[in-house]
Order: C-alpha cells, then structure tokens, then sequence
C-alpha cells in the first residue's frame, strides 16, 4: 500500500481494439482527464501516432514531469523488453512491435508494460482483496495471514496472474498465470478459455436452448434469465453459468495446487459470481482418482467462498488446536486446516488495472535506483 502514498506521477493507458485511453496517476488518485483516441488496431503508423499524440495531451495537463509510463497491453509479448507481438484484436503488432523502447525514445522516460491479468492481480494484491482478507483474518484475532494471490479476469478471455510476498510474478518468458490455455474439462482438446468466457457461456445457452449461438443473449441477459427477472430459458441459463463455473474450477484447481494463495475473480462476467462460483467450488473440492479407483481429494486445500457468510467464518476460524512439544510441557498453536479464499474483485477490475501498473512503475523506479 505504500506504493500509493507516493507523489510521482505516472502515466497509464487502457489498451482496447477501438480505442485507446490516456490518463494518469498521482499515488492512488487520477491526475488528468482522460483522453480516448481511435485505436487504428490494422494500421500500425496511425495506431502509434495515437499513442503519442494521447500520452502528449495527458501530459500537457499535468503540474510536474511524470516519472514513468505503465500500462496493460495484450500478448504475446516480451514484457520486461516492451516488445509486442501477434496481437489479436490489435493485428498491426502482429510479428514483433518494440513499443516499450519507441515510447522511451519518444517521451525520454521508464516505460513499463505487463498483462491486464498480471496488473489486475497486482493492483488487488496491494490494495485489494489480499489486505481486505487479511485484515479480515487480523480483525478476528486468528494468526493466518496470506502472501499469495492469483488473480482471474473472465470476459472476451480467460486471463491470469500472480503475485507472491509483494511481488508480480511474470515467469522467465514473461508467460506466468496464462489459465487461458489450460485444458478445457468438457472438451479436452480444446483449451480453457473456449469455456470460461463471454462466446462460452453464449454458445452453452444455445445449445441448451436449441437455437443458432449467434442469436444467444449476451451473458448479461443470460444471467437475467437465470435469475427469472427476463423472460427466456432459465434452465439453458442456469447450466450455461454452471458449465462455465466447472471448467473454471478445474483450471483453478491445477493452477491452485502449484500456487497456493488466495483467489480473486475480477472482468465482466464476474457479475454473474453468484450464478457459477458454488460449480467452481464443487471441482475444486471434489475429487481425484487413483489407477485403482481409490479417491482423493482434487487438491490438498479446501476452498472456501468469502462471500458466503458461512464458509468465510468457517475460513477464518480455521482448524486450531494446541499440540505439546514431545518430551516438554511447552505448547503450540496449530491451525491444521489448510485453506484458500475465493471471492470478487474489491477495487473493481478496471480500477485494480490501473493501481497495479502504477504499483509496478513505481517499484520498478525504486528498484533502478
């Protein structure tokens, strides 16, 4: 949290397939009135004139010289060198675009550019839903306390990334926490993300209801439907969601038994959080089998939903009990249950974006020192 007690101002960009808006950060608050220009996602000149021409006008508002550039932008890519490539709804960076150096050489100042994954995790990690959990454990006078989180986003993909103790993990590819190519449960030869996004939950409706996917409401109607608020097929709505929380619950599970922390979920569709998180949970504590039928659990952890009143208490009372050191009278506390908290975003992904680059500038900046 001290990263956004900071003065220095730093730059950010929010990266879409049409447009492209300017703002900047002064510690936790907004520093200039954001500027949205076109994207020109197939026209790589005009798309970097863009970048130029916006960072410019942020920075002609603002009262001091910012310190650095940060912000998310869509892989592959080479992120600690700023190098772009093979862009999807950017196809202009397709084959390898230096922007990270071309916007250094431009504004003579740091640039820093991850993942929407890796930055949303980081801002959730430093002022999100790892401190909310924490002071929540601390408030309730048990000693457990986490230092991991892997953060989801679920939206047009299925994006990831972790922080460890304080820092963004990017791997030494800069590839870390891509959940998205997972295997995909229900369909084994295809990867994750083609059940754990916006077309997956379109396409399991359709199915269900027995109508043409590109006719299928948008996941916001669907989860309407579910709830009985609009009219449509309830039960193709329910299953859509249910369907979608089971393969994100398997992808989880395998990402969670080598990571071990707590679980943020943030992106459009974690609006429908109600409609599929208790199928995640369920394949996350289910089971696994051995060759000869023998029965395990699916991971070492019990996973735990924080936004049922329920499980959170049964989360933060843990398992403790007193054991006594062989051969003496001393004695220690031991809390035998091993647990992992799953919930929404707390600063809303957008938000948590946004904190997490400009934690990351900064760190970085102090770290150049």
């Amino acid at each position: 949290m001290t990263q956004l007690k900071d003065e220095r101002i730093v730059l950010t960009l929010d990266a879409g397939g049409t447009n492209f808006v300017f703002s900047a950060m002064q510690g936790e608050k907004e520093a200039a009135t954001p500027v949205r220009l076109p994207a020109y996602p197939t026209d790589l000149d005009k798309s970097l004139g863009s970048m130029v021409s916006g960072f410019q006008q942020v920075i002609d508002q603002l009262p001091a010289r910012p310190a650095a550039i940060s912000f998310a932008f869509p892989g592959p890519a080479d992120y600690p060198n700023g190098i772009i490539d093979n862009m999807g709804n950017l196809p202009a960076y397709r084959g390898g675009v230096a922007l990270g150096a071309f916007l250094q050489n431009q504004f003579d100042m740091p640039v820093f550019i991850n993942n929407d994954g890796d930055l949303f995790a980081y801002g959730e990690a430093i002022a999100g839903f790892l401190p909310s959990v924490n002071q929540m454990l601390q408030a309730a006078g048990s000693p457990k306390r986490f230092k991991n989180l892997f953060g989801i986003t679920l939206g047009t993909g299925f994006g990831g990334g972790l922080v460890t103790d304080g820092r963004l993990y990017v791997g030494d590819n800069s590839n870390a926490g891509e959940i998205w190519i997972t295997r995909n449960k229900h369909y084994p030869n295809c990867f994750a993300e083609e059940g754990a996004s916006i077309r997956a939950v379109r396409r399991s409706y359709a199915r269900m209801a027995g109508i043409d996917p590109a006719e299928a409401p948008e996941p916001k109607e669907i989860y309407e439907i579910g709830l009985g608020n609009k009219p449509g097929h309830k039960d193709a709505a329910l299953h859509a969601f249910a369907e979608m929380g089971e393969v994100i619950g398997d992808a989880l599970a395998n990402a969670i038994t080598l990571l071990d922390g707590l679980i943020v979920i943030g992106g459009g569709l974690s609006a429908a959080y109600p409609m599929f998180i208790d199928a995640v949970l369920a394949e996350m504590n289910g089971t696994i089998e051995s060759c000869t039928g023998q029965k395990l659990p699916r991971i070492v952890q019990k996973c735990f939903d924080l936004e049922n009143p329920e499980q959170r208490q049964q989360f933060i009372t843990g398992q403790v009990k007193s054991i006594q050191v062989p051969g003496t009278q001393t004695t220690l506390l031991y809390d035998a249950l091993k647990r992992v908290g799953i919930g929404r975003s707390v600063l809303e992904t957008s938000r948590a974006v946004s904190v997490g680059a400009y934690a990351h500038a900064v760190s970085q900046l102090d770290q150049q020192k």
